[in-house]
């Protein structure tokens, strides 16, 4: 099936997202604070060969280098973050002007370049100041948060119309509070359900004082969704499946629609009534503009009594000898049409964008070009997916690839590419690849595959 852009309509936003922490490095520079991240690179076994991201892809020095890269390649609109503790080194109280003076700088240029800015709050790196006090697990983030929110909207509000409140809730609370693999390396029930109570409350109060004080603003929230399935069609395995959809797309999206979280389907979470207090049900609720959508595969799931909490098992990609990216996700491009369909369902949901898709593959460079084809196929049978969606009526509005250039990607260091532009991380040299010409082509007129 040949598509095109067109099929898409005027008001669908095409864009590519990025990460302060992912991309910036500058990780000392003009006083900016320690994040999270920053201190938990220094671990020991922590990230892939020791990396870190302390220089990154230097976008803090190179905005205007890669920014007109985004000019180049016809991508309207730019999804990037905020990094808190460079605007607010300790987290609360002093703010750094050097650190506003940045993001005033990269959003003017941004829009000079006619590109839009989608700016994202919170994208998983917290104030090492803040964590030093509970971080997601003291409830007083919620209070740091709102202040980090309105420093935000004052300074930026007037050139900003899109924002987004948190970045994937359940990754970094998951993670980074229950499993301990990302920052800030906690571990336990008890420090999960804190923060992600927390992290919903803040999901939900963030969108209000938004639209308080920026009315005409568009807010929305991510949401990091895999399309999950029985790996046996037999009792056991569709209720550890249930357990996991539960666990990993339902349980920041349903308190966030006033349905409360979803505690029928996993008891367990019946234990975050010890964080609740007077009130909370109704603060979870808030009307976004839009929910945006991150999917990059399905996952199989079995029964495993092993699992503690939900008794469930996910059979990874290269156990079921299926073709899987570098991350070990498998490629399965209905994913994205099934996770559409899925939260379309859902009463009152508003319009649903996926804000990040995309793929890690092994990129060679050969005679200054990387001939990137698994790539270009990953992105025109996802992007062929969403349009049948949409085609079907599900309310889906955008498409942000992840992501623009070869970052840091988190406990994996360097080794996985996502980019649609190579770094040379010694170098800083940017190579243009064939997914980033395909996607240039595709957004100027529509160049499709079959």
């Amino acid at each position: 099936m040949q598509f095109s852009r067109a099929d898409f309509g005027n008001e669908f936003h095409w864009g590519v997202s990025t990460a302060a922490y992912q991309v910036e490095g500058a990780h000392l520079a003009d006083g900016k604070g320690l994040s999270i991240w920053d201190n938990f690179v220094q671990k020991p076994g922590k990230i892939y060969q020791q990396q870190h991201a302390n220089t990154a892809c230097d976008f803090y020095n190179r905005y205007k280098e890669d920014t007109l890269l985004i000019k180049e390649l016809n991508i309207p609109n730019h999804r990037f973050s905020i990094s808190w503790s460079r605007i607010i080194p300790e987290g609360t109280g002093r703010v750094s002007r050097k650190g506003i003076d940045f993001y005033n700088r990269l959003i003017d240029y941004t829009l000079a370049c006619g590109v839009e800015p989608w700016i994202t709050l919170y994208h998983w790196d917290l104030p090492q100041a803040l964590q030093d006090e509970g971080g997601w697990t003291n409830r007083r983030v919620v209070e740091w948060f709102l202040n980090y929110v309105s420093i935000c909207i004052q300074n930026f509000g007037d050139r900003v119309k899109h924002w987004i409140i948190l970045n994937e809730p359940m990754v970094f609370t998951g993670a980074g509070y229950f499993l301990g693999v990302h920052a800030p390396g906690k571990k336990g029930l008890r420090n999960f359900l804190a923060a992600v109570h927390h992290a919903a409350l803040c999901q939900a109060e963030g969108g209000r004082l938004i639209r308080q004080l920026l009315p005409g603003a568009t807010i929305g929230t991510t949401i990091s969704c895999s399309h999950i399935e029985p790996y046996r069609k037999i009792d056991k395995d569709v209720l550890a499946a249930n357990k996991v959809d539960t666990l990993l797309n339902r349980l920041f999206i349903e308190p966030l629609l006033g349905m409360g979280y979803p505690v029928n389907d996993l008891p367990v979470l019946k234990r975050i009534d010890n964080f609740m207090k007077p009130g909370d049900d109704e603060r979870l609720a808030f009307d976004m503009d839009f929910i945006g959508i991150q999917n990059y595969t399905r996952e199989l799931v079995r029964h495993s009594y092993l699992t503690p909490f939900v008794q469930a098992k996910i059979i990874q990609a290269n156990k079921r000898k299926v073709k899987a990216t570098v991350m070990n996700w498998e490629v399965f491009p209905e994913a994205i049409y099934e996770v559409l369909k899925k939260y379309s369902a859902y009463p009152n949901i508003p319009k649903l964008i996926i804000t990040e898709n995309g793929a890690a593959f092994p990129d060679e460079v050969v005679d200054g070009n990387i001939a990137d084809g698994e790539r270009v196929q990953y992105l025109n049978d996802h992007i062929k997916q969403v349009l049948r969606a949409k085609n079907e009526g599900v309310n889906v509005g955008g498409y942000f690839v992840w992501t623009l250039l070869d970052n840091f990607e988190w406990a994996e260091g360097y080794y996985p590419t996502f980019g649609l532009v190579h770094v040379n991380h010694n170098t800083q040299e940017r190579i243009l690849k064939d997914s980033g010409l395909w996607y240039q082509a595709f957004l100027r007129r529509g160049h499709t595959l079959k």
